[in-house]
């Protein structure tokens, strides 16, 4: 027994010393000649790097495909790329080494030469040699390009007057400019306009999940009967007064949209105060309107109280405090104005209200509306507590805000015993889910194809490079842009704009641009009855309970309002920075 084991040992020992001293296969079969390892960058004009852009190689003006099984070089996600490549014997270093790269929308460069520098021999006596070189390529006006900006001009159009649900609209616009790349792209690639993989990783998912988490919160928050139960306080606050219940009814709406999204805040403060101004015979739209106006004024003050805010802060990596600490003084100061300017325009309104027996009024509305489950309410404040602390000190643990969104609301469902099922099927969005989805990927396609650039060429080349004419144009532009089309794709289409801008400007690095952007998107979407979502859900639920009110109207109570928040926050803004 032993002598066999000495045996077997003896085999493997004998076994192992050939394997090591014969030639591997691979190294046997290393082809023989000069090996060339190339490296590069590929890069637009601000030094950024392009991914998915193709690099060819010619040796003596001939173009040699590298040695993997790939035909192509490309670049990856940073605009980096490294090939090796097998010449023959003795062409290295005397050759003639060129690069040149091209992009779908970019504009090809002429080969550029390199220089080789020689890097040893290696094991089976081949030379070896490394290059590097760096490309910028420009931007370049392609059928593409018109394809992409005219697809989303409609999606704007078409949103912007309701020809089609929204949800629609983007998601068709987004199929549409993926399916003609993969067509007439594969034809003539002056029509490719995004890939397949560039478009869905345009999608951004810290907004998709956050807007999920909170969705999941204020359903939960519903069912607790919380809302209606403010709405009563208020009442009871103002003890008959209906100039200080408006106040006050303002500044609940503002505080409940800075945390909540204004549209589910309007849809849950609508029906109790058309029912307060029922019983006060006044018409409710002197009620709703300043409401639907506090909650936009509101949800500007913090990261996750309005959609554009959300795009904003996932795009600049902005955390909960920078948005606390940027906005919500002057957001303050502007709900303290626009209260009171309404509390004049509808002062006739208001005097007309009929107050009378105020004590019975109060009885009634607390018994009609009071906490319908005080455990779930606690719950959820607490986990709601829980989400926005992760929120303050994401900025300090480079948490992406979804991720407590998420967590906070999932555990809540499980602490309550809540059916999640009912959950996603009743109280999440999913239309305004994929409203987001659609809408990134046909940003992303405007931006592949140049249009972004030039909108940020043309806003740089407005301002002249000077910041305080940035900072005045952007805001501007933003609210007077978005008193008239959805704030939402106005402001998805703007980000890659401001990035741009904060790069070329003098000063912008300090993120002002960012702040102008979300106080004119947010503040300008007040204009206009269809400026921004919580206007028309409050329109149409008004219209719906039988109180009707023209665009002109509308225009007329909050055109000036919204000029006076705007051009307090463009004040701010030239002072604070």
């Amino acid at each position: 027994m032993r002598l066999r084991s000495i045996s077997l040992a003896s085999i493997v020992i004998c076994l192992t010393i050939v394997a090591f001293l014969t030639p591997s296969a691979d190294a046997a079969s290393a082809p023989a000649g000069d090996h060339l390892t190339l490296s590069g960058l590929v890069t637009n004009p601000m030094g950024q790097g392009l991914k998915e852009a193709e690099a060819e190689v010619l040796v003596n003006g001939q173009h040699v495909k590298p040695t993997e099984k790939e035909a192509k070089i490309v670049t990856g996600k940073f605009g980096g790329f490294v090939a090796d490549f097998l010449l023959p014997a003795g062409t290295l270093p005397a050759a003639k080494i060129e690069v040149q790269a091209a992009k779908p929308s970019w504009k090809s460069v002429p080969p550029s030469p390199v220089q080789v520098v020689a890097a040893g021999v290696d094991a089976q006596g081949n030379r070896r040699f490394q290059a590097y070189q760096k490309l910028t390529l420009e931007r370049s006006i392609t059928a593409g390009f018109w394809i992409a900006s005219l697809v989303l001009l409609l999606v704007y159009v078409m949103i912007s007057f309701e020809w089609m649900h929204r949800t629609l609209v983007s998601f068709l616009g987004a199929a549409l400019i993926v399916f003609i790349t993969y067509t007439l792209g594969n034809w003539d690639k002056s029509f490719y306009i995004i890939s397949f993989d560039n478009a869905m990783g345009a999608i951004d998912l810290n907004v998709i999940f956050l807007l999920l988490g909170m969705m999941v919160f204020v359903g939960l928050l519903k069912k607790t009967g919380m809302f209606q139960f403010l709405a009563y306080k208020a009442y009871a606050l103002a003890r008959g007064n209906v100039f200080v219940l408006a106040f006050v009814l303002q500044v609940i709406t503002a505080v409940i949209s800075a945390f909540i999204n204004n549209v589910t805040t309007m849809l849950l403060v609508i029906p109790v105060t058309i029912e307060i101004a029922v019983t006060l015979k006044i018409n409710p739209l002197t009620l709703l309107i300043p409401a639907a106006f506090a909650a936009n004024v509101g949800g500007t003050a913090t990261l996750i109280g309005d959609p554009p805010n959300i795009l904003i802060g996932s795009y600049a990596g902005l955390s909960f405090g920078h948005f606390v600490q940027n906005l919500t003084l002057i957001c303050s100061i502007s709900l303290v104005a626009s209260s009171f300017f309404f509390l004049w325009w509808y002062k006739k309104g208001y005097a007309r209200a009929e107050v009378k027996e105020i004590p019975r009024t109060i009885e009634y509305l607390k018994e009609a509306y009071q906490i319908t489950n005080k455990k779930l309410m606690i719950q959820t404040l607490m986990m709601l507590g829980f989400a926005i602390l992760f929120f303050i000190l994401g900025g300090m643990l480079q948490l992406p805000v979804a991720i407590p969104a998420l967590l906070g609301s999932l555990l809540l469902l499980a602490i309550s015993g809540e059916d999640i099922v009912e959950m996603l099927e009743h109280e999440v969005e999913w239309p305004t889910l994929i409203f987001f989805v659609g809408l990134f990927m046909v940003i992303a396609g405007a931006e592949e194809t140049g249009l972004i650039q030039v909108i940020a060429n043309f806003v740089k080349d407005v301002s002249k490079g000077n910041l305080t004419a940035a900072i005045i144009i952007i805001l501007w532009v933003s609210a007077i842009a978005s008193a008239f089309i959805d704030n939402i794709p106005f402001t998805a289409t703007m980000l890659p704009v401001i990035a741009f801008l904060n790069q070329t400007i003098p000063g912008a690095e300090s993120g002002v641009l960012w702040w102008s952007l979300a106080l004119g998107a947010c503040l300008g979407g007040n204009g206009t009855m269809i400026g921004a979502s919580a206007n028309l859900v409050t329109v149409g639920l008004a219209e719906k309970a039988g109180y009707k009110i023209s665009f002109v109207e509308y225009l007329k109570a909050c055109w000036w309002p919204m000029m006076i928040t705007v051009t307090i926050g463009m004040v701010y803004l030239l002072i604070a920075y």
